[in-house]
Order: structure tokens, then C-alpha cells, then sequence
């Protein structure tokens, strides 16, 4: 963040200790109107942006100075606001009101949960490394990432509080809150607090982490003798108002002021056409606006348009564009010629046949035990059934294929983690190990309740891209492990609900780019050249992302690229089709597709 102007209030610096309290300014209260006790002119960094809190400030023009002093990639918030209409009508061409809602816990009538989330501890920020995890779950949620020093240095003081929830059996840091005591702040006599940045990884099929954040800091609150919790959150995030709500929350009529920045710009200005894009065709629209390429929409529902820039247009669905050419297209469309070409190539690929509806299918589930039915051309695990053991289940699984295409495959099914690498352009930009949809049970809820709470976690963390199909497959998936949907799953027992690791049906993805090994990526890259398109998804299985062994199972020339974020792909797309808008070396490429570090992602 760029330093404050001359005359402008100093930021809080958590690495200068004064004392027990956050401070602004070495000064006495002085300022006529301000309450006994208030640091003057307060404001905390949490390393997104500051936190400005109005009722420390004498009038309208001191808190505009400060929100236009705002540094580049920041997004600042001005609370406690005395008429914030006014303030934003000094300057309407700057600043907005955000259209969120705060929530207040009363710490008097707040009650602790007698039977804590199962499978959950939440403990501070305290660990090597915890910094780096909190971006990864703000980056996953879509989220303005924070400096890890800032963060460091402020987890030293009293006034800023932040907290993290591991999952006990993955050991896996899944979810995070950060909580802001007023009075350590800025010696607010009324002694309230306030909750920030509740984030649950979109991953996780762990229920309960949200609730679980929250309790924690209400309780260390309410024990530090707070008298209440304040909290803002998008007025349409349903899922978070209903959380906030049964945990005893209630309206306040405080409003908040931001400035309007690139970050902020999806809440000041109203959605066309690109509102209803996907979220694989919004992704690329987002950076197309920050490189100043203009964006016409052709198609909302099929994510169809038209990228200009200078002279030069190109039509893009998805990451689909004019510079895959059609034939192309076929080299990833039908998986038989798919196979043919990378087996040639000398890459590793599983034993396969096409289906002839003879004794050959039943002889090769008899070599193999176990295989993988597929339709030959298709996509979004559409047609595809995994795991087939038995004549009866072939003949059942071929049927289902061919209602998508009528030549079908057979593979065998190849252990090991499904893992896609995105190549753009001739390199490994992202790779990530997708996982089936799992539920995990909390001793209280029947095996469909817990499937349905998690496919609306899945659909509000991917704009109803993913969602759990209650279906033949799922139910055969259950019965395998023993369950049927009305029964009661033990706390903590993980069940898999799906055998396919496809988003479309509740799959969660999981970043492994830092971890590819060289082989591996190098497999990628010669996929990519042998089928000669620029962007192509290539689907591996693999005992390891860390090991050389693999098989590749399919190409998808029309990759999500959405999913893969923190990951540059759509930068790397828009790279590739517009090179002339290649940001410089030292320039953000890119900034965060929404404004939302106040909301839950967790019932």
C-alpha cells in the first residue's frame, strides 16, 4: 500500500508497539465532538486495505481524504459513519455506499453451542506458513488476498484477531475469520468488535466450519468482556444472512463507504448482459476489462463472444476461441482418435477398446476386473460410468453411453488421483487433482440431508456449475459403503457419494501446480503439441503428483478455466490471443473477481 500524503491521519503499523492498544498517532484526543478515550482519526491495515473507523473522525472531509488516499490493489472500508449519504454526495463520482447489511451479536444474549462441530478446531494464526494458507482460502473464495507481513505483524497485537479452522482428519487448514477488538483499536468506549473476512474453503466438504469460525471469536470476544460483535455481509449471500441469523445476529442500520475501484466496480455499477455469463466465460471477460479489450457478448447462456482490441477480433466460448481450429477440436472430441494419436506419440495411455457389444467386451472386463465405460465423444462426465465389475453393470453402463454417443469405449480402470494440467500456448499454467463429491457426517443428519447441504455449498461456491446428482450413480456409490440415503452417517465418517471426480457433479478441485512433477508436466506439454491446439485441459491419473507415473485418459479442448484460481490461466489466455496486452513485469495481473471478504461460504 503507498504511504499516506502529507496531513493525512497515519495508518495504523501493527510492528510499532504502543503499549496494549492499536494506535494512530503518538497525540492526545483533542478533536472537538469525539467521545472521551478515542484514538483519534483510527484506522487498521489488515493488508487488503484499511479498516477506517468514522466515528474516530471530526467531519466528513478528513474520512474522503483518507478513502482517496486508498493504495493501488486495495479496497479500504469506512464504517460508524455519521449520515454516510452525505459523504458519499461530497463525492459521487469516487465513492458509493456498499450494498451490504450488518448484523450485531448482543454478547449478553449469546449462547454457546453445548456439542461443538465435530471434526473441527479452531486455533490462532500461530504456525509458519499460516499467513500463505489464509490467501489460499481468500484466493479460493474469489477474495482480495492480504500481505503476509501485515498479517503477521498484527497477529502480535491484542487489537486484531485472527483465527483458523483445521480439519482434524485431513490436518487440513479449511476455513478462517479475522476479528477486530474496537477498544484494543481505537478505545471505543462502547466496547463492541467486529468480525471480517469469514472465508471456508469451497473444497471442504467438512459441515459447520463457518459456525464454527464464528462461535470462536464470538466467545473470545465475549470473554475479553466485549459487548458486541458487528459484521457486514452482501445482502443477497442468503446462505451467510441465514448462518448470521440462527446464531442470534440482528439488523443494525450501519452502512459502509468504499471507494470505486476495479475491485469494487461489480457494486456500484449495474450487471448487463456479462452478469449472466458463467463463471468460465466471466472469468475471461473480467480480464479482458482490465486490459481495456472490449467485450461484446453474443451469447449470454453459451458464454459466446466477441474480444476486441485495436484491429484485431476474436470469437471466444469459454476458453474455446478462433485459434483452436476445427480440426483440432476432433483430435479432443473423439476419444478414440484422442488415444490413438498420444499412444503414438509414445505418452502412456490405459488399455481400451471399443465396445462391440460381443464376448471381446466381456473378455476384456474379465482381463482387467474392473473398468471405465465411456462414450466416445461427450463431455462433463456425461455417459460415463466408473468402476463396472459385472456383465450385468457392463451391459447397463454401455447402454447409459450410448444415449450421449453411439460408439462407446471401454478402459481399464487405472488407480491412482485424477488430475487435469491446463496448457496454454505451449506451457503448464495450472494443474489441480480433482476428487469425487464427498460428505462427511455429523452424527445428526441422514446421508440426503448431508448431500444436500453440501451440493449447495458446491453450487453458491461455483455459480451453480456444481451440483450432486441424486441419481442411479449416486445411490450405487452409497450402497457400495454400505448406506442408504435415509441412514444416519457417524460424526466424522467420510462417505463418497459420486465415483467420478467431475465438478459438474459436486467434484471439488484442489491446486497442485507448486507440486507437478517435470514428467508429468512435460506429458502435458507434448499432449498439447501431438493434438496441436493452443489450450487444451489434459486428464491424467496419477499414483502422485509428486511421481513421473501416469496415464492420460482424454483431452478436453474446452477447459474451465475458473477453476483453477489462484492460477494466471485466464491471464495467460487473454495473453495468448491479444499478446499485445501482456501486462509488464511488475504489474498485477490481475485483481480479484469480487468484493466479498465479509461473507461465509458455509451454512
Amino acid at each position: 500500500m503507498a504511504s499516506p500524503n502529507p496531513g493525512n491521519p497515519k495508518r495504523f503499523d501493527p510492528r510499532v508497539n504502543r503499549g496494549d492498544r492499536l494506535s494512530t498517532g503518538h497525540h492526545e484526543p483533542s478533536i472537538e465532538g469525539l467521545k472521551e478515550g478515542l484514538t483519534p482519526e483510527s484506522t487498521v491495515d489488515l493488508g487488503w486495505g484499511r479498516l477506517i473507523f468514522g466515528q474516530t473522525f471530526p467531519d466528513h472531509g478528513s474520512i474522503r481524504d483518507v478513502l482517496l488516499d486508498e493504495g493501488a490493489g486495495q479496497r479500504d472500508i469506512a464504517m460508524y459513519l455519521r449520515d454516510p449519504q452525505v459523504l458519499v454526495g461530497s463525492t459521487p463520482a469516487e465513492l458509493f455506499i456498499d450494498p451490504s447489511l450488518t448484523y450485531r451479536l448482543w454478547m449478553h444474549r449469546y449462547r454457546s453451542r453445548r456439542d461443538p462441530v465435530k471434526g473441527i478446531v479452531v486455533r490462532p494464526m500461530d504456525r509458519p506458513g499460516d499467513a500463505e494458507e489464509i490467501n489460499r482460502i481468500y484466493a479460493a473464495c474469489g477474495m482480495v488476498t492480504a500481505e503476509p507481513d501485515v498479517m503477521s505483524a498484527n497477529h502480535r497485537h491484542n487489537g486484531v484477531v485472527y483465527l483458523l479452522a483445521v480439519d482434524t482428519d485431513r490436518d487440513e487448514i479449511v476455513g478462517t475469520v479475522t476479528g477486530i477488538d474496537h477498544t484494543e483499536a481505537f478505545g471505543d468506549p462502547e466496547s463492541g468488535s467486529s468480525l471480517w473476512c469469514l472465508a471456508v474453503d469451497p473444497q471442504t466438504a467438512r459441515p459447520g466450519v463457518g459456525e464454527a469460525l464464528v462461535r470462536h471469536l464470538s466467545e473470545r470476544f465475549k470473554a475479553r468482556g466485549r459487548a458486541y460483535m458487528d459484521l457486514s455481509v452482501l445482502h443477497d449471500n442468503t446462505a451467510a444472512i441465514r448462518l448470521y441469523e440462527k446464531l442470534g445476529f440482528e439488523r443494525v442500520p450501519v452502512f459502509l463507504v468504499k471507494r470505486k475501484n476495479p475491485i469494487n466496480e461489480g457494486l456500484y455499477t449495474a450487471m448487463g448482459e456479462e452478469g449472466e455469463l458463467n463463471p468460465y466465460a466471466k472469468i475471461i471477460a473480467d480480464e479482458a476489462h482490465r486490459r481495456g479489450i472490449a467485450v461484446n457478448v453474443v451469447d449470454a447462456e453459451s458464454g459466446l463472444m466477441k474480444l476486441t482490441y485495436g484491429g484485431r477480433t476474436i470469437a471466444t466460448r469459454e476458453s474455446l476461441s478462433d485459434l483452436t481450429t476445427a480440426v483440432a477440436m476432433t483430435r479432443c472430441d473423439d476419444k478414440r482418435l484422442t488415444r490413438r494419436l498420444l499412444e503414438g506419440a509414445g505418452l502412456s495411455v490405459p488399455a481400451g477398446r471399443v465396445v462391440g457389444r460381443d464376448a471381446e467386451d466381456l473378455t476384456f472386463l474379465d482381463a482387467h476386473g474392473e473398468v471405465v465405460v465411456k462414450p466416445a465423444r461427450g463431455e462433463q462426465g456425461n455417459g460415463i460410468t466408473v468402476g463396472v465389475r459385472t456383465p450385468d453393470h457392463l451391459m447397463r453402463a454401455i447402454d447409459e453411453a450410448a444415449r450421449v454417443c453411439p460408439i462407446v469405449l471401454m478402459e481399464e480402470l487405472a488407480d491412482g488421483d485424477d488430475l487435469r494440467i491446463i496448457v496454454i500456448d505451449g506451457k503448464v499454467i495450472a494443474a489441480a487433482v480433482r476428487r469425487p463429491a464427498m460428505v462427511v457426517g455429523d452424527g445428526r443428519k441422514s446421508l440426503d440431508q448431508l448431500i444436500g447441504s453440501q451440493s449447495r455449498r458446491r453450487q453458491a461456491a461455483t455459480g451453480g456449475e456444481s451440483v450432486i446428482p441424486l441419481d442411479d450413480h449416486t445411490y450405487d456409490t452409497i450402497a457400495d459403503q454400505g448406506f442408504a440415503t435415509h441412514d444416519i452417517v457417524p460424526a466424522g465418517r467420510t462417505v463418497q457419494v459420486r465415483r467420478t471426480a467431475n465438478l459438474h457433479t459436486g467434484g471439488t478441485i484442489h491446486d497442485v501446480t507448486a507440486r507437478l512433477h517435470p514428467t508429468l508436466a512435460e506429458a502435458a506439454v507434448t499432449a498439447a503439441e501431438v493434438l496441436d491446439i493452443p489450450v487444451v485441459g489434459i486428464d491424467l491419473l496419477v499414483p502422485d503428483v509428486e511421481r513421473p507415473e501416469y496415464v492420460i485418459i482424454e483431452a478436453n479442448e474446452r477447459p474451465g478455466l475458473a477453476n483453477h484460481e489462484p492460477q494466471p490461466t485466464a491471464q495467460a489466455f487473454l495473453d495468448l490471443l491479444f499478446p499485445r496486452t501482456r501486462r509488464t513485469a511488475g504489474v498485477p495481473a490481475r485483481l480479484p473477481r469480487t468484493d466479498t471478504p465479509e461473507e461465509a461460504t458455509d451454512e
